[in-house]
């Protein structure tokens, strides 16, 4: 039987250049990404215009396997369920093999995040700064920033627009409104209690500030400290630290937070709730962190591995 798959090939690049005024770099591109798939679909004897699902799906399959990112192989889907919705539309054949197809999923990008060393390294700069009597309300309020945000996993917006009266508040644990107004309850270190009483005591000696009804006060517009200026203070410091400043930002401490806790034993459903995501899938970015440690576990404690080791 011969074979039409260059003539409809042919028949659906008129179509979308007369149709639809298709830029000529883009029937290029359709028309190198039918030609792949078509001479990959005749190494195994199959046409390009009588491909089953199971064909394409084998198709896609080649590509990860070849190493094309999700992004190209969606590209590829794209361009092969034009040309087939094409065929169907036409009459040159009775279905869509492409309708069943699922697209490739994009990975997602894993956190930034900071070694336990270097948050290590990060808060005794800032510790340290603070007890050096100079230009001390501004190091304090640097530490307890650093100290509050590391131990909750508090977005940056939340931590500048801490009320005031968290100061009132005994016990070691903190209320925090985040997105929705919805409140969540997160427990605060006894470093991070310290170093916030410290700081409270400093603000209620400037008169002027002690009347806002802001932790972090500032003379701008929202009243509050506004995250940007402690993004770049936050990079000052990691400067003085000795750490690369491109890997530092309050999101990045926000991450470490997450990333140490699941590493040290710590359920995803309980970061979930102290990093204040409604829903699972948010927090399952850290599932690698997971993977890990139960990888370590096994190697760790499973007896047959305790056994290879000893074989070793």
């Amino acid at each position: 039987m011969t074979d039409l798959s260059e003539a409809h090939l042919e028949a659906f690049l008129e179509m979308m250049s007369a149709e639809r005024g298709a830029a000529i770099n883009t029937l290029q591109s359709y028309e190198r990404d039918l030609r792949d798939a078509r001479s990959f679909l005749r190494s195994s004897g199959t046409r390009l215009n009588s491909a089953t699902a199971d064909d394409l799906r084998r198709y896609l399959s080649h590509l990860a396997g070849e190493g094309f990112k999700a992004s190209s192989q969606a590209r590829r889907l794209s361009a092969l369920r034009q040309f087939y919705k094409f065929l169907y539309a036409e009459g040159l054949r009775g279905d869509d093999p492409t309708g069943i197809l699922d697209a490739p999923k994009k990975a997602r990008a894993l956190p930034k995040t900071l070694s336990i060393d270097d948050v290590t390294r990060l808060i005794g700069q800032a510790e340290t700064e603070a007890a050096s009597g100079e230009d001390t309300f501004a190091k304090l309020r640097m530490h307890a920033l650093i100290e509050l945000l590391y131990a909750t996993g508090m977005r940056v917006s939340e931590l500048v627009s801490l009320p005031a009266s968290v100061l009132a508040q005994d016990g070691r644990f903190l209320v925090i409104r985040g997105k929705g107004n919805k409140d969540r309850l997160v427990p605060l270190s006894q470093a991070a209690i310290r170093a916030m009483q410290t700081y409270g005591d400093a603000l209620r000696r400037r008169a002027a500030e002690a009347e806002s009804p802001w932790l972090f006060p500032s003379s701008g517009k929202s009243g509050h400290l506004p995250r940007q200026v402690f993004a770049r203070d936050l990079k000052s410091l990691a400067a003085r630290a000795g750490i690369r400043v491109a890997a530092i930002s309050p999101h990045v401490l926000r991450h470490a937070f997450a990333s140490h806790l699941l590493a040290n034993g710590a359920d995803l459903r309980a970061v979930q709730e102290l990093l204040g995501h409604s829903d699972i899938s948010t927090t399952q970015i850290y599932t690698h962190v997971l993977e890990e440690r139960l990888h370590e576990l096994v190697q760790n404690h499973h007896p047959l591995a305790k056994q290879a080791k000893k074989q070793d």
